[in-house]
């Protein structure tokens, strides 16, 4: 019991976990938004608006400078990770995704003179800039809220 207890005053883990669900939860709304269509997969999907992955590290990076102090070791490494986790994001995933884009259109002109079976890559692996910015901003004000009422 002494393990719940402490996973569930562990401010740092709420922030986080808090920060990344409220991502996950946006992306449904955001991408009805652009496509004018539910599609729940976007729930459980790595990419899209906003970045969970930037909310996730940098609610977790705030948390630990705020409850812990951002003079410790600890802040130090949250920030390394922290930023590269949203350099690879933005640049490397993102990359990737742009690259599936184009295979697929290749692999649509391949498919359509063959009887090969058709299975298209995911396109939407990463984030625009935007996107991280935006999960960087959901992870801040997620912080800011636990720290208000986690207390």
């Amino acid at each position: 019991m002494n393990v719940v207890k402490q996973l569930l005053s562990n401010q740092v883990l709420i922030a986080a976990l808090l920060a990344w669900t409220a991502a996950q939860l946006l992306k449904l709304p955001m991408d009805y938004i652009i496509n004018h269509d539910w599609d729940w997969q976007v729930l459980f999907s790595p990419g899209g608006m906003p970045s969970s992955h930037s909310a996730i590290s940098t609610a977790a990076t705030l948390a630990i400078g705020l409850f812990h102090g951002f003079d410790t070791p600890l802040f130090a490494l949250s920030v390394t990770l922290t930023m590269i986790v949203i350099y690879d994001a933005i640049s490397v995933r993102h990359e990737a995704g742009i690259h599936a884009k184009w295979l697929n259109l290749i692999l649509d002109e391949v498919f359509t003179s063959s009887k090969i079976p058709k299975k298209k890559l995911r396109e939407m692996l990463g984030h625009t800039p935007f996107e991280a910015i935006a999960g960087i901003t959901l992870g801040i004000i997620t912080t800011f809220l636990v720290g208000l009422f986690c207390r």
